[in-house]
Formats: C-alpha cells, sequence, structure tokens
C-alpha cells in the first residue's frame, strides 16, 4: 500500500473564485488535502464559464480545479451561513479570494473567524491587500501587471503587451500555497495557527523586484525588446535560412568566446571593444545580433542547434503551444496523466505537479461539477435524507 499523502487528514474549505485561490488549493488537494469548494448555487464559481474548450469544460476551470469537492450554499440565507460555519468548525485552513470587504461582511473575517475557531488558519487572497489606500480596488490579472508596470517591460519598443499567462494570479496562488504550508508547519510544531494574506499587487511586486533595483539605481527602467533580454546580450531569438526561430543565450566570457570562434567563426570578435563586456554587448545588441543573424542565415535551424550545441552554447526552438504539447521532456518522463472532467466521454490529459516527493504518487482525481458533492457533505453535517431535499428545494443548496 503506498504511504498517505503529506496533506492527508487536513481539511481545507474555500470561498474562492477565478484562478489565484484555487491555484493554491488545488496545490493542497495535489498533496492530500480534502478540499472543499463552496460554490455559488444556480452557476459555481464563475471560472467554469470562461470558455468551453475541454470537452464543454472551461480550460481554466480545469486546471486549477481536480481533486476537489463542490458544494453549493447560498451563503445570502440564515442556513447556508449556518453550514458553513458548521464546516468550518471542523476545518484547518479557509481559504477565500471574494471581492473586497465580502468576508467581513459576512462574518468571514480572519480575525473574527480564529476568535471562533482558534485553530483554524484563515487565508485571504486579495488584490491591494486588505489595508492602505487600495484596500477597496477589485484586482484582475492584467490590472496587476500594469500596475506594477510589468506591462512597460513586455512587448517591443512600439507596443507594450500582456503577459501570456495569468502571472499575477499565479504568482498569488503559489504565495497563499507557500503560506498555508507554513502557516500548518508553525501549528504543528508550536500550536499556534498564524492567519495568512497574499495581494496579487505584492506577490507581482516581488518577481518585479529585478527590473525596480536596475530602474532605482540605475536611472532608467529596462527597456521594451520583445523576445530578446532587456539586459544580457546576446540573448534572444533568430531564424535560420529553412524559417525555424532558434533562440540562444550567452552568460559569461568564455561562452562568448566559444559562440565567437565556434558558431561564428570569428574568434578575434571575442577582443572587439564594442563587444567586450556584458554591458557592451547589451550597448551595442543590434551591431552584434546583426553579426549573429547573418551566420543563422546561412545554416538551417536543426544545424544551428547543433553547432550550439556543441560550443556550449544554451539554446532552443521557439516552440508552438502544439509543439510543446508533445515535447520529449513531458512525453518520455510520463508527465501527462489522465483527469476526468464532468460530462466528458473520455479524460483529458493534465501535467503532474512539479514538485516530485519521492515515494509520493500526487492525487490527480476528477474535476467536479458544480455541487457533485454537496447532498454527500451534507449527511456529514448530519441531515437526514428529509432535510437535505427540503434545502435542495428551497435553493439553499442547489
Amino acid at each position: 500500500m503506498p504511504p498517505p499523502l503529506p496533506l492527508a487528514g487536513i481539511t481545507v474549505v474555500s470561498l474562492e473564485q477565478a484562478v489565484a485561490a484555487p491555484f493554491a488549493t488545488r496545490q493542497l488537494a495535489d498533496l492530500g488535502a480534502r478540499v472543499i469548494k463552496v460554490e455559488r448555487p444556480g452557476g459555481g464559481d464563475f471560472a467554469r464559464r470562461y470558455d468551453t474548450t475541454v470537452h464543454g469544460q472551461a480550460s481554466y476551470f480545469v486546471w486549477l480545479n481536480r481533486s476537489k469537492e463542490s458544494l453549493t450554499l447560498d451563503l445570502k440565507s440564515e442556513r447556508g451561513r449556518q453550514l458553513l460555519e458548521e464546516l468550518l468548525a471542523g476545518a484547518d485552513v479557509f481559504v477565500q479570494n471574494l471581492a473586497p470587504g465580502a468576508a467581513a461582511r459576512m462574518g468571514l473575517g480572519a480575525e473574527e473567524l480564529q476568535a471562533r475557531h482558534p485553530s483554524l488558519i484563515p487565508c485571504t487572497v486579495s488584490g491591494y491587500g486588505t489595508d492602505g489606500p487600495w484596500a477597496d480596488r477589485k484586482a484582475y490579472d492584467l490590472l496587476v501587471q500594469c500596475q506594477t508596470g510589468l506591462l512597460q517591460l513586455t512587448g517591443t519598443p512600439d507596443e507594450a503587451v500582456r503577459v501570456g499567462i495569468s502571472v499575477a494570479d499565479i504568482a498569488g496562488g503559489m504565495y497563499a500555497y507557500s503560506g498555508i504550508l507554513s502557516a500548518l508547519f508553525t501549528r504543528a510544531t508550536t500550536g499556534r495557527a498564524p492567519t495568512v494574506e497574499v495581494s496579487l499587487f505584492d506577490a507581482l511586486a516581488e518577481w518585479m523586484s529585478q527590473p525596480a533595483y536596475y530602474t532605482r539605481y540605475g536611472g532608467t527602467q529596462p527597456p521594451r525588446v520583445g523576445a530578446r533580454h532587456a539586459t544580457v546580450a546576446p540573448y534572444g531569438p533568430f531564424t535560420a535560412s529553412d524559417g525555424k526561430d532558434v533562440l540562444l543565450s550567452v552568460q559569461n566570457e568564455r561562452e562568448w568566446a566559444a559562440l565567437c570562434g565556434e558558431f561564428l567563426g570569428r574568434p578575434a570578435l571575442a577582443d572587439d571593444p564594442r563587444f567586450a563586456t556584458g554591458s557592451d554587448r547589451v550597448a551595442h545588441r543590434e551591431a552584434l545580433d546583426a553579426i549573429i543573424a547573418v551566420r543563422f542565415g546561412e545554416l538551417g535551424g536543426d544545424e544551428a542547434m547543433k553547432l550550439l550545441d556543441r560550443a556550449g552554447i544554451a539554446n532552443a526552438g521557439v516552440n508552438s503551444v502544439h509543439e510543446f504539447l508533445d515535447h520529449p521532456v513531458l512525453t518520455e518522463r510520463g508527465r501527462w496523466q489522465d483527469v476526468r472532467v464532468p460530462g466528458a466521454p473520455s479524460p483529458v490529459q493534465a501535467l503532474l505537479p512539479p514538485a516530485d516527493l519521492s515515494g509520493v504518487a500526487p492525487r490527480m482525481d476528477p474535476v467536479p461539477a458544480a455541487g457533485e458533492h454537496t447532498e454527500a457533505i451534507l449527511a456529514e453535517l448530519g441531515r437526514g435524507p428529509h432535510e437535505i431535499a427540503r434545502l435542495l428545494a428551497e435553493g439553499v443548496c442547489r
């Protein structure tokens, strides 16, 4: 029999929606926590309807909500709030990313919860923090990308562009996850249950630290340079003679000399004063890139990558998402696993969690339908069949 998962026995109750909080709780579920996702009656988490591309289900929702139980509760009703309170009495962690002030209005603020349930770990995921001048503002991923300056670093000199994934939400979810793990460890070792708070703004602000240092102490922010690196050169994509885009990266002087001698066939270029240091190469990026582009124009993509490999220069083809799906690093290592989704005739392929724990197979259970576990959870709370039927009929749980 396999050993129990690391978080087996931990119960998480989550009033979650969209991306950040569901990402945090899904990772807890991966490690064996029981995650009870409390959803609105009549549709549930609005992320269920972002798109319909995965056998009729939303791609975001399928990604973020496997291995959870779905309970629908009308928290505007007194009985709905009472049922939630009963759930919290037996829970270890409570996660919420409701609109600003909504949890407090329902008596679910962190301090109030801990006064009633001292061993509960409340986790709040907010936009800009629960205090300060922006505490009442709504925050979505792209808004936070704008406010942290990330949008001004991403794109071409002519146009700022959004990062292609929900990077602020993902950052917030990651810090909520690690914060909850830290709080569980603190409770286990000291008996104290800390509260956890993460804002999307603070999470992405941490990820902006390098450009913040560069800007504060260098006087200008890193430029937008498309797929090239703003502060390292050469580091970016070049087009080979067959149209294949290949990205290469030179990180130090040894690699620079190898690129000049073994790939470009111009060993004397390593001593050119325009390119003598990393800062010099960035300052003369256009001239350097033009030299490298000429060499790529003489080679096919595969040939260029083989030469770069031989020279010890890091490189990669610029893949499409379709090419990523069949990547040998995923397929040959068995990183794709089957997960069931509601109403689908066959499982979908999901990636295993990135952190591999020896001897531990992560949980990869189905994505729940809205309210799929409502009746079973109500029965656990001591409700008999007649009362469950009445709660469903009256819309408290439907």
